[in-house]
């Protein structure tokens, strides 16, 4: 079937009739509000407040623009980057203080006498019951 044949028939089928037709006005659009941002656009663009020349020649404040918008977006992606290189940072030196003040107290417990004379015992040292002499060398 041949759509554009069965269009050109139609037409020639309204054609035979004699109808009386009234002139069809275009569809007005509705008048846009003063306020809202498509009359802004429209009168902008449409009714020549920008032309093509100044569009071109505003085009590399507006490629500034969007350079400094990407620069900004990167910073705060580097600083919230940065934020938690921070919080995992702080983290491992509490985990790091936890450790050094356990073994500062395994050290402490070491290195008490008592415990001191456990551990060389099996070497066959004693603690001294006398106390230590003090040995005086005369100079000539």
């Amino acid at each position: 079937m041949n759509r554009f044949r069965e269009k050109i028939e139609d037409e020639l089928a309204e054609e035979d009739e004699p109808v009386l037709k009234e002139k069809e006005e275009p569809k007005k659009k509705e008048p846009v509000k003063e306020g809202s941002a498509t009359a802004f656009f429209r009168k902008l663009f449409v009714d020549g407040a920008v032309s093509k020349e100044a569009a071109t020649d505003m085009l590399p404040y507006l490629v500034f623009l969007c350079v400094l918008g990407m620069i900004y977006i990167a910073n705060s992606h580097m600083a919230v980057k940065n934020i938690r290189d921070i919080d995992r940072i702080s983290k491992e030196v509490k985990e790091l203080s936890w450790e050094y003040k356990s073994l500062k107290a395994d050290l402490m417990f070491k290195s008490k006498m008592t415990e001191v004379a456990k551990k060389v015992d099996t070497l066959g040292l004693e603690e001294l019951v006398e106390p230590p002499k003090k040995i005086i060398v005369q100079s000539k």
